[in-house]
């Protein structure tokens, strides 16, 4: 019976493979085997889910059932070819060769086995060439790099040349064969810096993707030599430095996905350990005298980035809990840093703002009360434990450690206003004689008035201290802080104050022709005050941002409606509008919570405030890190208002402005896609990619090209009866080379993502081979590559296609640019056109030069 079941889902499974069901087929060849011991049907069945596997591109499982065929029939010709196919394909081609030999071995006459024994015979020899100069020229580089007597413009050659190297998979392999991680640990002990920089990035690249390697680089490195490079004061060589250990945590976390074929990944047991030995290391940063401000600030965004959940349906938040019990001390001590103060750790501007966002992360990663509760007595142990009257120094911490966390998980800094002493503490600061101790005190109340049950307790004790502070400091930091109390009149005129420093109220359109009409007739015609000037308002803009008046306004928009009035807020998003106007202030408007301030004002109050808020978070939101700036699930309220400002009632530059910002943030996560796409600004985008004016063509499709990662806006291309795809191809052919760009980017992914784009491609424009071959040509190389891109998705789409444009002039454009010296700079350009060329001998087009 057994055997007769197993026969009847064998041809079940020959049903399925038929009608290209490999994954049914797969299921149905599989219970068979469990049914039957015959040998003959066992191999039959093994061969045919060989051929399953090759289908679904599943090329080890292919490889190990069609071994076990020949196991049992070592003459299985089906079996050996099966197993030669995805032996290639999983890049052991001396394996193929062999096995297809013994294919044509027994069937001499087979014009199949012998084309594929030529094509793996040239292959092979083409590795070993290509291994050959790989080998000697890592050899040479580090020949170079080692000796102190090269010349410079030899050595960032070959700095360049190693780093470019080591992002290739090849590359890294062969670098890593020739022991070069104990070479590179001797350029990061030479100390020059351009040499160290040249071993991390390079470091960084061979780690990438590849587990294996990324834990013996970290062994071999050692976790505390990384973070003692990362500690340093140069800002270039932190950055590098976090982007290796975010390469190695990325692989032995299996959060880089990377596919690579060829040699299969060594076995690396389990990398929780060398995961727990990284946090640590970047916990113990945070508190260490020896790292910089930059150093500080890399190991909070390291930690940011990896410790809490990137979603919060995933059940397992251990990371968080193992952070909050032997970490989050360390992150408060951070939060509480008074730079004024002798034993202030090294900081930079961003520094307390990351470890208040670090604590919001962390807090909002919990799962339930008891583990919010851990978290609020573990603060509040930390804050108590500073009170001291005898030491003042140690006061100040502690109510700057409530400033911070007031600025993170807003609800847990409430509670700890609560705390005994604490509110009294502020108010007796800012008795203080000492101006550190009125700045953290003041700093402290505004954070704290925004609630109006504390906002009591400070009127009652407080505002007659802030009033006699404001009228004898001279610090200008203190003074701008006074000014933000509990009354709502005094929100608002302050509110109007900041207004007119930064002129961000509605200036009404001058008309020359009128103005000289007026003064014909002898009426007053109103003057611009020389101090209204932009020179002027820019230097009062850099005072306001200098004496910290971003936190003033954070205090001020936190505060109960009651206080707050839609009037208010639109006079606080026109000044914000202002402030943000310069990038270059744009960075210490998010570090000083500017970004999290916005958003209520963009959804909230009137038109017109929305408006400007929006625009104001356009502004950062074009330029900032959306992690830093809007962390947590935040950043998915940023993506309604920069819709809203896709409007033909709002000014170009709204307009342009809200593409960058969008476009920023779609390149940053699917979900983020899927956001803007759901709030319908598909339609929007696309009308601005029909733009006269450049720039906003511009910028519209830079965000299409972001955008058709998202499969909901690939299947709107895939849809019958529109010209999206058309228009696309249109745009690659325009000559403003930013355009081009884009368009180029946006096809090359479409065509690579269905092989239906890719014949409806030559269908929508009689243009479209005209315009590939200019792309193919450009001068430009991200658009060449982009253009190279998109012929070698077309050549693999369809066979009739690649005919066709085997027979054009593009294959003579492949040709030459093939035959081109990859350098640094053009290396994945060549690339990608001999990968065109050996996809056209594929198909037996063109034959290789003997």
């Amino acid at each position: 019976m057994a055997e007769a079941e197993a026969a009847q889902l064998k041809e079940e499974g020959n049903r399925h493979f038929q009608l290209q069901d490999y994954k049914a087929a797969t299921k149905s060849y599989s219970q068979a085997l469990k049914l039957t011991k015959d040998k003959a049907l066992l191999a039959t069945l093994y061969r045919n889910r060989a051929a399953c596997g090759l289908k679904m591109e599943s090329y080890v499982q292919a490889a190990s059932d069609a071994s076990r065929a020949i196991d049992i029939n070592s003459s299985d010709i089906k079996a050996l070819y099966r197993r030669c196919q995805a032996l290639e394909h999983l890049g052991k081609l001396d394996q193929a060769f062999k096995d297809v030999q013994r294919c044509a071995t027994l069937e001499p006459r087979n014009q199949n086995f012998q084309e594929t024994l030529r094509r793996l015979n040239t292959s092979i020899q083409e590795k070993l060439r290509v291994q050959f100069s790989t080998d000697s020229r890592v050899q040479k580089m580090f020949e170079i790099l080692l000796d102190e007597n090269s010349e410079a413009d030899k050595l960032e050659k070959a700095a360049n040349n190693l780093i470019v190297l080591g992002r290739e998979e090849a590359g890294a392999e062969r670098i890593f064969q020739n022991n070069g991680v104990a070479l590179l640990l001797q350029l990061v002990d030479t100390k020059r810096p351009e040499l160290v920089l040249a071993a991390v990035r390079t470091l960084s690249g061979m780690c990438s993707g590849h587990r294996a390697r990324a834990t013996v680089i970290l062994h071999a490195v050692r976790i505390d030599r990384i973070c003692s490079l990362m500690a340093v004061e140069n800002e270039e060589m932190s950055l590098a430095v976090c982007n290796l250990l975010q390469a190695v945590i990325d692989s032995l976390s299996g959060e880089d996905k990377r596919e690579h074929q060829g040699k299969e990944e060594a076995l690396v047991l389990d990398t929780k350990k060398d995961l727990k030995q990284i946090t640590n290391h970047l916990l113990d940063m945070l508190v260490s005298k020896k790292v910089s401000g930059q150093g500080r600030d890399q190991a909070m965004n390291l930690l940011n980035k990896n410790v809490p959940r990137k979603d919060l349906a995933i059940h397992d938040n251990s990371r968080t809990i193992y952070v909050v019990d032997n970490g989050l001390r360390k992150i408060l001590k951070v939060v509480g840093q008074v730079p004024d103060l002798p034993s202030c750790l090294p900081l930079t501007d961003n520094t307390r703002m990351l470890a208040s966002i670090l604590i919001n992360k962390l807090y909002d990663d919990l799962r339930c009360d008891p583990e919010r509760d851990h978290f609020r007595k573990i603060c509040e142990e930390y804050i108590t434990s500073k009170f001291d009257p005898q030491d003042m120094d140690k006061n100040v911490i502690a109510i700057q450690t409530v400033s911070g966390i007031l600025q993170g998980p807003f609800d847990l800094g409430n509670q700890l206003l609560g705390l005994k002493g604490v509110m009294e503490m502020m108010v007796a600061l800012c008795g203080s004689e000492r101006e550190v101790d009125q700045l953290v005190a003041v700093e402290a109340l505004i954070h704290a008035s925004t609630k109006l049950s504390r906002a009591t307790f400070i009127i009652t004790n407080g505002v007659s201290l802030l009033k006699e502070i404001y009228k004898t400091t001279k610090n200008e930091k203190i003074k701008i802080r006074t000014l933000v109390t509990t009354d709502k009149t005094i929100l608002y005129s302050v509110a109007t104050t900041l207004v007119n420093c930064t002129n961000s109220y509605d200036v009404k359109e001058v008309i020359p022709e009128l103005v000289q009409l007026a003064k014909f007739s002898k009426q007053h015609v109103p003057e611009e005050h020389p101090k209204d000037k932009k020179d002027f308002i820019d230097m009062r803009v850099k005072r306001l941002l200098k004496a910290g008046v971003t936190s003033a306004l954070a205090c001020m928009v936190k505060a109960d409606s009651a206080i707050l009035t839609d009037q208010t807020k639109e006079l606080l998003a026109r000044v914000f509008l202002a402030l943000c106007d310069n990038p270059k202030d744009r960075g210490t408007i998010v570090a000083q919570g500017g970004g999290k301030a916005l958003l209520p004002l963009a959804l909230e109050g009137t038109d017109v405030g929305k408006v400007k808020a929006a625009h104001a978070l356009a502004k950062i939101a074009a330029v900032s890190n959306p992690d830093i700036a809007f962390p947590g699930e935040r950043v998915y309220e940023v993506v309604r208002p920069l819709v809203s400002l896709l409007d033909t009632q709002r000014d170009g530059l709204q307009n342009y402005e809200a593409l960058l910002g969008l476009t920023n943030l779609s390149g940053r996560s699917d979900r983020l896609r899927q956001k803007i796409f759901k709030e319908k600004a598909l339609p929007d985008i696309e009308n601005y990619m029909f733009e006269n004016h450049d720039q906003l063509r511009q910028a519209a499709t830079e965000c299409m090209c972001n955008m058709v990662l998202n499969k909901e806006v690939q299947e709107r291309f895939l849809a019958d009866g529109n010209d999206r795809l058309k228009l696309v191809v249109l745009l690659c052919g325009e000559d403003d080379e930013k355009v081009q760009n884009a368009a180029a980017g946006a096809l090359a992914m479409l065509t690579a993502a269905h092989k239906k784009l890719c014949l409806k491609m030559t269908q929508v424009t009689t243009q479209w081979l005209e315009i590939l071959q200019r792309l193919c040509l450009h001068d430009r190389l991200s658009v060449q590559h982009r253009g190279l891109v998109i012929a070698y998705n077309l050549l693999a789409a369809d066979a009739e296609l690649a005919k066709k444009l085997v027979e054009s002039e593009l294959l003579e454009i492949l040709t030459v640019v093939g035959k081109q010296e990859p350098d640094e700079k053009r290396a994945e350009v060549v690339q990608t056109a001999r990968e065109c060329l050996i996809k056209c001998m594929d198909y037996g087009f063109i034959k290789p030069v003997s």
